[in-house]
């Protein structure tokens, strides 16, 4: 089966092992390959909405695969049960609402060893929740397909009693990542601002991701086409004048990541 490269990377992101659960499975076609490749033994294919679960199952069936991977009709992970997955994936749906079905999904929390979150939108917001709620993004990746921009994390849950510290890490210090990074590289992180780190991801960052820095380029042209637009506006409307204040603050620290990441102090 021939899959795009988003769903390539999501694939790549589940760890090997007994079980994973697919959220908003649509077509089935990640849980199909997740068994397929032999990355897990069996899988559950969820979705909220019965016509594409409904496709999923015939998908699943022509696989040859109805006794390894079930499907479920599930709002989120709602009838998920615990020890049923040990990685779930939920890509391609909106930052909010990935929040809120890990927010709805509290009894899966202890049992889930990872999370593989692919948030089309609002990612910056999915980033800030996962560090305020005890989880640690154990590393992220970013590619360019068909003009736009996809992320894929691996999320883990840190143990209890550690999202304060989770917090406070905000602040400066380096998100552990599993892989032990360059000191001098990773404490530069703590000279952005937190909305930077939020926005771009500290460990996009840190491993200067290709993909985020040609991305940064991009948006660092908009930026200051719309400066420029807006600067002659500017001293007629009070909405143009906070508009242009705006994006000033964007544009600088769009060029502070890109100093960080090619190493220009």
């Amino acid at each position: 089966m021939k899959l795009s490269e988003r769903l390539e990377m999501v694939l790549s992101f589940v760890e090997t092992g007994e079980s994973a659960a697919d959220v908003g499975t649509d077509h089935g076609h990640v849980p199909v390959e997740l068994v397929r490749r032999g990355i897990v033994k069996k899988a559950v294919a969820m979705d909220v909405r019965k016509g594409p679960l409904s496709r999923a199952a015939e998908n699943i069936a022509l696989a040859g695969l109805s006794e390894k991977i079930a499907t479920r009709l599930s709002d989120g992970v709602a009838k998920l049960l615990p020890g049923e997955a040990d990685s779930v994936v939920i890509a391609g749906m909106g930052g909010e609402l990935i929040i809120k079905i890990l927010e709805n999904g509290r009894h899966m929390w202890d049992s889930v060893s990872q999370w593989v979150l692919s948030p089309q939108s609002e990612i910056f917001k999915v980033r800030r929740w996962l560090l305020e709620n005890g989880f640690e993004i154990r590393r992220e990746d970013m590619l360019l397909e068909d003009g736009k921009y996809y992320t894929v994390m691996d999320v883990r849950r840190r143990g209890s009693g550690d999202a304060d510290q989770a917090a406070d890490a905000l602040k400066g210090a380096d998100q552990a990542d599993g892989n032990a990074q360059d000191a001098a590289s990773a404490s530069g992180l703590s000279r952005l601002s937190e909305d930077s780190r939020m926005l771009y991801g500290d460990y996009l960052i840190r491993t200067k991701n290709s993909v985020l820095l040609t991305y940064l380029k991009e948006e660092e042209e908009k930026l200051a086409r719309f400066i420029g637009d807006l600067s002659a506006k500017a001293g007629s409307s009070e909405r143009a004048a906070e508009r242009l204040s705006e994006l000033k603050v964007q544009l600088r620290e769009n060029q502070e990541v890109q100093h960080e990441m090619q190493g220009d102090h």
